[in-house]
């Protein structure tokens, strides 16, 4: 029909007519409350907002020489951060000259990725970054 007729029938029913392929021939219209359409679109945009979790990168901080307990409170930490669902990035610093032993904080790390084992996977291996030794892990998928 022509768009004077489908103007007219929207009209008439209190509605809009709305373009839906305009570069078609001819152009595709459709009747419809154009305000109750936005409406119904934002309100599964925001419902599609809320589903999404957001990835946040956490960062566990640990001295070469650290002590078996702050050693065990890091390792609750993370565990807590991975429950959550976030990324981890475990860094061990080198005071001093501390940094000629680096096999010590490879040593550090290895103990660290087997006591979250259970609750994440190594994402990337350790690797120097300066006067740190960095490693990031990932949670396990809980599906």
């Amino acid at each position: 029909m022509s768009a004077k007729e489908a103007l007219e029938i929207a009209i008439s029913k209190d509605l809009d007519l709305v373009k839906i392929a305009p570069n078609a021939t001819p152009a595709v219209c459709k009747i419809m409350d154009y305000g109750k359409y936005c409406f119904e679109q934002t309100k599964r945009e925001k419902e599609a907002r809320k589903n999404q979790k957001v990835v946040e990168i956490k960062e566990i901080r640990m001295f070469s020489t650290i002590d078996t307990n702050d050693f065990n409170t890091k390792v609750n930490q993370a565990a807590k951060f991975l429950k959550g669902g976030d990324k981890l990035k475990v860094s061990v610093r080198f005071r001093k000259r501390a940094i000629a032993h680096p096999q010590l904080g490879e040593e550090l790390l290895e103990k660290f990725k087997e006591a979250v084992a259970e609750f994440g996977a190594v994402d990337k291996p350790s690797k120097m970054e300066g006067r740190a030794l960095v490693m990031f892990i990932s949670p396990k998928s809980t599906k």
